[in-house]
């Protein structure tokens, strides 16, 4: 921080100016496109109004990076565009005028992704007007400043990336491992249908506004792909204990697996309840109750061959769902209790290191993130000049 310190003083001790977006930089609108012309194999992504490309069209009408701001969709979400693309008509592009650096721009910009998000609209369907946008303001150090301060939340935001790459090839492994594991191709295993090896018990209905802050732990379905992972010693919900008597509980031991959801691949996904306590189960989940190694299950459940044998029995609607009849046909590998302990004793490292927040590569993400908004923090806080 000492060379930031040093230009400061060298060239704006007395603070900077400070200027509205509008003053400093322009705003365009990107120009339409649609789905249908569109298609993965083409060139260029096309930037609108979500956190992905919208597909990939076969020209581009701006140049890499390019900061754009969604105006529709998830209005006010800040993104660097790191390549050629197309800007389709619900996304901003944002250029600064000359004394203004672009990726300076853009991390005050990220810096206040938060007021950004407050400027859109409450009107169906939300939107970011141009002219609120463009009366955010902004500090303008002299260039030198600017550049030094790029450089040093580039590194920054350089050891995020890598950590995430990391961090993905890593899931590709654990992903690689775990189909191949559980195949056991070539082995002498005998595989049994869930329902020769195991019984299936149907949660009740219990509602979101049932829940409470304190009393008897509960599983919501709407949890079980947005919350829980391969294994839970603590519920993340809770309900009063006079209603749960009257519902049905997993047990220590127990998997329980999801029977409904937005899309297929929700279905079916498995954790195995390993809390001391019994935990209340929602009527859009099972409990399946066998003497496996509920996380040998649990992991079973989120490979490649458990979901293309339980495709056919999902039906579709508004919500897909299977029913007991469905999940009890699927077959398993039923290698010895030790294999499987063994299995599991393996794959458990792969989980820590991929998904464990406390230990693993998240972790070490969430970690530098917090360092890098840290010193983002400090690096774009500038005083007023003063007259």
């Amino acid at each position: 921080m000492s060379k930031i310190d040093d230009l400061i003083t060298k060239y704006c001790p007395d603070g900077v100016e400070w200027k509205d977006l509008g003053e400093c930089g322009k705003i365009i609108r990107g120009k339409r496109v649609t789905k249908s012309q569109l298609n993965d194999d083409k060139k260029y992504p096309v930037i609108s109004g979500g956190f992905k490309p919208l597909g990939y069209f076969d020209d581009y009408n701006r140049e890499a990076n390019t900061i754009t701001i969604a105006q529709y969709g998830s209005a006010g979400y800040l993104d660097w565009q790191k390549e050629r693309f197309w800007a389709n008509d619900v996304c901003y592009s944002v250029y600064p005028n000359e004394g203004l650096n672009n990726r300076f721009l853009y991390f005050i910009l990220s810096s206040k992704q938060d007021l950004i998000y407050s400027l859109k609209t409450n009107a169906i369907p939300a939107h970011l007007p141009q002219n609120l946008l463009e009366k955010i303001t902004i500090p303008i150090p002299p260039l030198p400043v600017q550049e030094e301060i790029v450089s040093i939340l580039d590194k920054f935001t350089a050891l995020e990336a890598e950590l995430e790459a990391e961090l993905e090839a890593r899931t590709r492994q654990y992903e690689y491992y775990r189909n191949e594991l559980l195949s056991f191709d070539g082995k002498d295993v005998e595989w049994k249908a869930l329902g020769e090896v195991g019984e299936f018990i149907r949660g009740k209905r219990f509602v979101r506004t049932d829940m409470v802050e304190e009393g008897y732990p509960c599983i919501h379905y709407g949890e079980m792909y947005t919350h829980y992972n391969i294994y839970a010693t603590e519920s993340k919900s809770f309900i009063r204990a006079e209603q749960a008597e009257k519902l049905r509980k997993a047990k220590k031991g127990d998997v329980v697996i999801v029977a409904a959801g937005e899309t297929i691949e929700d279905i079916g996904k498995a954790t195995a309840w390993l809390g001391e306590s019994d935990v209340v189960t929602h009527d859009a989940c099972f409990t399946f109750r066998s003497s496996l190694n509920p996380k040998f299950v649990a992991y079973f459940s989120r490979t490649k061959l458990f979901h293309d044998q339980i495709k056919k029995n999902i039906s579709s609607g508004k919500i897909s769902a299977i029913n007991a009849k469905g999940l009890e046909k699927a077959k398993i590998p039923v290698p010895s209790i030790e294999e499987q302990e063994r299995i599991v004793a393996i794959l458990d490292k792969f989980d820590a290191l991929v998904n464990d927040i406390s230990t693993g590569l998240p972790a070490e993400i969430q970690a530098r993130r917090q360092q890098y908004e840290y010193y983002r923090g400090k690096l774009l806080t500038f005083e007023h000049l003063t007259a």
